[in-house]
């Protein structure tokens, strides 16, 4: 089983945002709500989740690739 939840910190501003994962593709570009910044991942990660995220997308939580 994998988490579907994770709560994106904003680098710029640190605003926390829960959201729910998509399952079938990765988010690469997140709208920050707190100062409206786009992020985008980090060099090495496949998404947001996995860079700002309290929990990685649910691909590498399950077998440690990305989407």
């Amino acid at each position: 089983m994998y988490e579907i939840h994770s709560i994106i910190t904003c680098p710029k501003c640190g605003y926390k945002q829960s959201e729910k994962m998509p399952t079938n593709y990765c988010m690469y570009f997140y709208e920050c709500k707190g100062c409206k910044e786009v992020l985008k991942p980090k060099r090495g990660d496949c998404c947001v989740f996995c860079s700002y995220g309290t929990f990685p997308c649910p691909p590498v939580q399950l077998d440690g690739k990305c989407c």
